[in-house]
């Protein structure tokens, strides 16, 4: 029974040894607990093979970084309202943490979040997926939940709280290529039209002619503006607002969004992170003259305002100079194209508008990438998802195909 007899190892090395209980145990350090000691992690199994089995598994697995830290576990729930509240939220931009949070509070802590976290598998994650799009949510909406989830996941990774992340092996909800027609250049003209009749008409000019994202456009300022020189810089982006109650101790019953004292407790900008982003685009002359014009009407609402001008500076403001909403952006624009008679459409796709007409012009491609603002890694994708061939390219292919083929040189 010499075997059986428990010796002393060096410190920090693993030990077998056979227990009173008739049982064999291992102890393997995997590192030092919170407090500074050891962690030593215990195997019990019937064998001696079978233990040191274990015990070389278990050392394999921490020197490959992939056992989980000691204490109590993390439950699904717990770590996601700790990983957005605590983890992404002071380090990503306002929309982003947005839609961290919706996806949190509204899918996966209602979806999964029993689970413990280090338990969780691809398959959870999987029918979790497909459960939400059997309830009514879009692929779109599942997809957005896994690119989430996946994040979360890969940071409880990082801190030793899980081995694997879940959702990197998980198979995500698969997405299909929605078709995209941009609006013709009779559609734009329609739209334009009907647009000189609104306020801020310039708005919708600089959205199809120029392609500029909708935080882009809302958040431009004069101070970017050079209609001597013919540029715009982009540097801002307008930030959807957010509000809290301000009725204190008589609540209004409502949401804070309708709150009659509502605070806005949201920056109305900040700049584009992006280097691709940051960029000047040229201004045609036909916008110059339409932005000088733009430039006078809102001179005359500040001398009307007189005292309520805020005067932030905006190219596309309120009456009284303040930021405009993007919610109430998107409503105007939605009744536009009502008006002009054209087919509905989403704001982004005047940018797609926007980058076809470059294609039609035969503008170089890195010239398009700067115009719209695509980082160079992606351009070559970005160009083939938002640039489209039209039916006019199409029929002017088709004639130089003939011309080639049918068409016989003239003899001498």
């Amino acid at each position: 029974m010499a075997e059986k007899k428990r010796t002393r190892q060096p410190n920090g090395a693993s030990s077998i040894y056979f227990g009173k209980d008739g049982k064999w145990h291992g102890r393997v350090t995997v590192g030092l607990r919170d407090d500074g000691k050891p962690d030593r992690r215990h195997i019990e199994r019937k064998t001696k093979a079978a233990v040191t089995k274990a015990v070389r598994e278990m050392e394999r697995a921490r020197d490959e970084k992939k056992l989980r830290k000691p204490g109590q576990g993390w439950t699904v729930q717990a770590w996601l309202e700790h990983w957005v509240e605590n983890i992404a939220k002071p380090y990503v931009s306002e929309n982003t943490y947005d839609g961290y949070e919706v996806d949190v509070r509204v899918h996966l802590v209602p979806g999964l979040g029993a689970h413990k976290l280090d338990r969780l598998e691809p398959e959870h994650l999987e029918r979790f997926y497909q459960r939400m799009q059997e309830a009514g949510s879009s692929a779109g909406t599942a997809h957005h939940a896994h690119r989430t989830i996946r994040v979360a996941l890969g940071e409880a990774k990082r801190r030793g709280h899980v081995a694997t992340n879940a959702a990197e092996i998980a198979k995500a909800p698969r997405l299909e290529e929605e078709d995209i027609e941009p609006f013709t250049i009779e559609e734009v003209q329609s739209v334009l039209v009907e647009a000189a009749k609104l306020r801020n008409s310039a708005r919708w000019v600089v959205a199809l002619a120029l392609g500029l994202r909708q935080g882009e456009a809302l958040g431009l300022h004069w101070e970017d503006v050079d209609l001597d020189a013919g540029y715009v810089r982009i540097r801002k982006n307008r930030l959807r607002p957010k509000y809290a109650h301000g009725c204190g101790d008589d609540p209004c019953g409502r949401k804070a969004g309708y709150c009659p004292q509502r605070e806005q407790i949201r920056r109305e900008h900040k700049s584009t992170k992006s280097r691709a982003g940051r960029r000047t685009i040229g201004l045609p002359d036909p916008l110059i003259k339409i932005l000088r014009q733009h430039q006078e009407t809102q001179e005359r609402e500040r001398i009307a305002a007189g005292a309520e001008w805020e005067g932030k500076g905006y190219v596309f403001a309120s009456p009284t100079g303040g930021p405009l909403s993007p919610n109430t952006d998107f409503h105007i624009w939605k009744r536009l194209l009502r008006a002009a008679g054209v087919r509905d459409g989403r704001l982004h796709d005047a940018r797609h508008t926007a980058a076809t007409v470059l294609l039609i012009l035969g503008v170089p491609d890195v010239v398009i990438d700067s115009i719209m603002g695509w980082e160079p890694g992606g351009a070559a994708r970005m160009r083939a998802r938002y640039m489209h061939v039209t039916g006019t390219m199409l029929r002017k292919v088709a004639q130089q195909v003939g011309q080639a083929l049918w068409e016989l040189p003239e003899s001498n």
